[in-house]
């Protein structure tokens, strides 16, 4: 089986063993491809991108040149003279015909959509688990300065963020919040610019007992926001430090109820 990793260093596997990529450019092509998530890119484009806007006479030939290598690498059995099946050729261009499985972002992405859809907290925090395991280093680390990468790498940074969120909101949902402080200040410390963790961190430290915490979390995420972009907390954080300064215990119980016993399984007779 294949697999291409992107979140972090950027390797391939064919059956467990290392795939040589080739140099940079080559190694770029596939990336490229990645990116796309499974969309054709025209050979325009990756002529375009891959030689920053200046090719040389040769570059359709290299291209064509690092497209067939990668084809060997990729389907190393694949017979002579059969279509590839993995990277293929489609009008106007190239494209990746993978399963979500076999690279990581794309894993990511499918694991995160399940998630969402799920309303046990536990199924659901057991998904992010995995999603949230793939990632062993920035998104494309090896081709960050690539323009045509951004657009790709901050989406995938922002999808990160919210498995994140989404993460800390089902370890509260299961009603165990002083195990997901730690997690919800690491967000705030790592995007103190995102509101959304500020609001997670304030209900872990809350629900907690740690009242006077919560309202100096929050009180930071005034700080910052108004220091960083001159701009004052949106109403969900004005509505939080409003309940907790009310001890609106129906608001926290909303967000974070209380754990439940588990229920003691009947014995079985004989």
């Amino acid at each position: 089986m294949l697999l291409i990793r992107v979140l972090g260093s950027f390797t391939a596997e064919a059956g467990g063993e290392p795939v040589p990529l080739g140099g940079p450019r080559q190694r770029g092509v596939l990336a490229l491809l990645v990116a796309a998530r499974g969309q054709v890119v025209s050979v325009d484009r990756m002529v375009e991108d891959l030689w920053r806007g200046e090719p040389p006479s040769r570059a359709l030939a290299s291209l064509q040149a690092y497209v067939s290598n990668l084809r060997r690498l990729l389907e190393p059995g694949r017979p002579p003279r059969t279509p590839a099946r993995l990277l293929v050729s489609a009008s106007p261009g190239y494209a990746l015909r993978l399963a979500p499985g076999a690279v990581d972002a794309w894993r990511f992405e499918e694991l995160l959509d399940e998630a969402r859809t799920l309303a046990d907290p536990r199924d659901a925090r057991a998904r992010l688990d995995e999603a949230l395991a793939l990632w062993r280093g920035p998104a494309f680390a090896e081709v960050v300065d690539e323009p045509w990468a951004a657009a790709e790498i901050a989406r995938l940074n922002e999808l990160r963020l919210v498995a994140r969120e989404l993460h800390i909101a089902a370890g509260l949902r299961l009603g165990d919040p002083a195990a997901v402080v730690p997690e919800a200040e690491g967000l705030t410390r790592d995007d103190p610019l995102r509101e959304e963790g500020w609001r997670l961190h304030a209900l872990a430290l809350w629900s907690s007992g740690r009242q006077a915490d919560a309202l100096a979390a929050l009180r930071r995420a005034r700080a910052t926001l108004a220091d960083e972009l001159g701009l004052d907390p949106g109403p969900d954080l004005v509505a939080l430090e409003e309940a907790i300064l009310a001890q609106r215990t129906d608001v926290l119980r909303a967000a974070v109820p209380p754990p439940q016993a588990d229920t003691p399984r009947a014995l079985s007779r004989t």
